[in-house]
């Protein structure tokens, strides 16, 4: 046990992690509306309906916006510092905020192409950005 903050998976996020465990990274899609969103709900955070579906991303996306992190929040990080947090504009419409595999910071810029990859981390696999060429 590292002490860092890990998710703690509730019915409404459990296909997610689910998902990251497998190698799939899951999102839901409003039937209704058609709208995408990450952060799972019980209603369409867009028109308010219940018929929400899971389904796969592609896994890639660009660079929004990053920084690097130069010393921990906790003890539980000082180990890993420097390393880079990313949001992430996923193809399917949505945001996702998650470290760049290795701290990646040379060569780093907005609008980058990036893939999502998994580490595992104390039991729980944790989607990550990994740069793509």
């Amino acid at each position: 046990m590292t002490g860092r903050p890990l998710p703690d998976p509730v019915a409404e996020s459990r296909p997610f992690w689910e998902g990251c465990a497998g190698g799939e990274l899951r999102y839901q899609r409003c039937a209704h509306c058609g709208q995408t969103q990450l952060i799972p709900r019980a209603l369409c955070a867009s028109c308010q309906h219940d018929e929400l579906h899971w389904q796969v991303s592609c896994g890639l996306g660009r660079i929004l916006s990053f920084t690097v992190v130069h010393r921990a929040p906790t003890p539980a990080f000082k180990e890993e510092v420097p390393y880079v947090i990313a949001i992430v504009d996923m193809e399917e419409g949505f945001r996702l905020m998650v470290n760049v595999k290795n701290g990646a910071t040379k060569d780093l810029f907005i609008g980058q192409p990036v893939r999502i990859g998994y580490r595992a981390v104390d039991g729980v696999v944790l989607p990550q950005a990994e740069i793509t060429t």
